[in-house]
Formats: C-alpha cells, sequence, structure tokens
C-alpha cells in the first residue's frame, strides 16, 4: 500500500492543516485559515474512511492496480489516487451520521471559488459563524476515528474548539425556535382568516411540505402537536422476520432502522431539514420501517444456493 494513503498519513496531515488554519489572525487572514480548514476538513474525511478501508478512497483504474495498491495486496511505486472531495464528503455523510453533506459541500464550495474562481473572499460568512459550523462537522469526522479533540488541535487550542461548538448549538437551537415560532404564527393567522391573498395563496402551496424521501414514519409535530411525518434515506440497519402460517408457509418481513434526514408537518407547515436541526426539536434521530425481501435479503441465506 502507498503509505502515504495510510490512516495514520492521512491524520498527520489534517493535523497539519488545521493547526495552519488556527493560526493567530496576526499571521494568517480569516480567508487562509478558512483555506487550510476546509483542506483539513477533506483529509480528516479521507483519514476516517481509510480507517475502514484505504479502498474507500481509491479511484479505480482501468487495470486495477489502483485498488490493489490501495488494498495492500500489491507493493508498487504506482501513483496512488484518490477520489475527489464531494465522494469523501458523500460516504462520509452515509458512513458517519450525523456528518452533513450539505454543510461540507459549503464549505468546498467556498474553497473552491476563492482558490479557482474570481471570489475575493472564501465565502459570505463572518469567521463567527463559519468556524462554529465547520467545527460541528470536524468533530463528527473525529468521533469517527475515535480520537479526541485534544489529540488533533493540542491542549492549548481545545478551549477554542469547545468555543465555537457551544456557539454552533446555540445558533441550532435559536433557528429551530424561531421556526416552530413562526410555524404557530402562520397556523394561527391561517385558522383565523387573516392572511392577505398572497399569504394564502404561499400557504396553499406549502399544503404537502413533504420530501418524498424513500422511507418515513409518524412523529409529533413540535409546533402544533399534530401528527407531522418523519423522513430518512438511509437505513441503518434491517433484520429479516418469520412466521410460520400454515405448515410450510411463513410471513416475512423485513424490520428497518432509518436515519431521520426531515420532518414535516401537514397541519402548520412546519419544517425541519437535516438531522441538526430533528435533534435541536427533540425527534428522533431513527425511526422504524418495514421493507422488503427483495431489497434486503435474509444474510443467512447467501452461500446456500
Amino acid at each position: 500500500m502507498t503509505a502515504s494513503f495510510t490512516e495514520d498519513a492521512l491524520w498527520m496531515k489534517a493535523r497539519l492543516f488545521i493547526n495552519r488554519a488556527m493560526d493567530s489572525e496576526v499571521h494568517r487572514s480569516f480567508d487562509e485559515q478558512a483555506l487550510w480548514a476546509s483542506l483539513g476538513l477533506e483529509v480528516l474525511g479521507k483519514a476516517a474512511l481509510s480507517r475502514v478501508s484505504p479502498l474507500l478512497i481509491a479511484t479505480p483504474d482501468e487495470d486495477g492496480s489502483n485498488l490493489l495498491i490501495a488494498s495492500g495486496l500489491v507493493e508498487g511505486e504506482a501513483t496512488f489516487h484518490s477520489v475527489q472531495a464531494k465522494t469523501v464528503f458523500a460516504r462520509c455523510a452515509k458512513a458517519f451520521r450525523p456528518f452533513s453533506l450539505k454543510e461540507a459541500k459549503l464549505i468546498a464550495a467556498g474553497r473552491n471559488e476563492y482558490l479557482h474562481g474570481g471570489a475575493p473572499t472564501i465565502g459570505p460568512l463572518p469567521p463567527h459563524a463559519w468556524w462554529p459550523r465547520f467545527w460541528a462537522q470536524a468533530v463528527i469526522l473525529l468521533t469517527a476515528q475515535d480520537r479526541e479533540i485534544e489529540e488533533l488541535v493540542g491542549t492549548d487550542r481545545v478551549s477554542v474548539v469547545e468555543e465555537h461548538l457551544a456557539r454552533n448549538r446555540e445558533h441550532l437551537a435559536q433557528r429551530v425556535e424561531a421556526l416552530i415560532g413562526r410555524a404557530k404564527q402562520r397556523l394561527a393567522l391561517h385558522e383565523q382568516g387573516l392572511m392577505t391573498a398572497r399569504q394564502e395563496a404561499e400557504w396553499a402551496a406549502t399544503a404537502d411540505p413533504s420530501a418524498g424521501l424513500g422511507h418515513h414514519a409518524e412523529a409529533t409535530c413540535p409546533a402544533c402537536g399534530a401528527t407531522g411525518l418523519l423522513e430518512g434515506r438511509e437505513v441503518l440497519s434491517y433484520e429479516v422476520n418469520y412466521e410460520r402460517t400454515y405448515e410450510e408457509d411463513y410471513d416475512v418481513w423485513v424490520n428497518l432502522s432509518v436515519g431521520s434526514d426531515y420532518f414535516s408537518c401537514p397541519r402548520c407547515h412546519l419544517v425541519l431539514d437535516g438531522y441538526e436541526l430533528l435533534d435541536a426539536a427533540g425527534l428522533d434521530d431513527q425511526f422504524p420501517d418495514v421493507g422488503s425481501m427483495a431489497d434486503y435479503p435474509d444474510p443467512d441465506d447467501y452461500g446456500n444456493d
């Protein structure tokens, strides 16, 4: 395996980039700090994936040598190419909940525009808003590697990170409070007939605020108490069940555990889009659903043909 793409090598590089990002603004502008941090987040994601298997960050080539080198089956001098940042973040979002693909893509987009486009700054957010969002994602990747903040930034800088994380939690709580308050307000105006024609048209346009994701379950709305819809994309685990009905006949079903991604309420039209908002609102981080044997075969059946 190419040594540069082992978990330890990637971890050391992530540490280097992120500690450069935390240098004082006397030495680095915020744009330069954010540039190093965004590069560090990508490498930190690669380290987390490589911890599971270097194959998760290897780019396949025509003869398969890249994957063979990543697997450790082949030694060689060939250049080891890794997947792009968008692929790293997409895989991290699936493997390491609640890592947010949306937040990571925004961080990467600001970096790319700053590096390759004409943007004079790395993004529209000021430092006090950018850093809490960055660290909220970075610490998830630390957890995926069974590491602590201190290991990444050193003892002297832990308090800085913790302050950013505290502000992020406060921001999420305020955002959820605002969304719930607005949903209550709009519902009251609608039910009392006090909406303008334009407001009624906007209300009618969101009569079905669901996202249409692959899995869903009922949940109590934190704004109005009605029955809303909790939705999710990823199946976290499943269990195949059998029940004998008559002689050789069986009922078969699959119990799923699905990660929560989205909530909507058809009564007050509240929408909470993203795990972080759902968590701040006190909604469950996963929910049960039922699947088909065609999609989720019994693992005990493999190799028995």
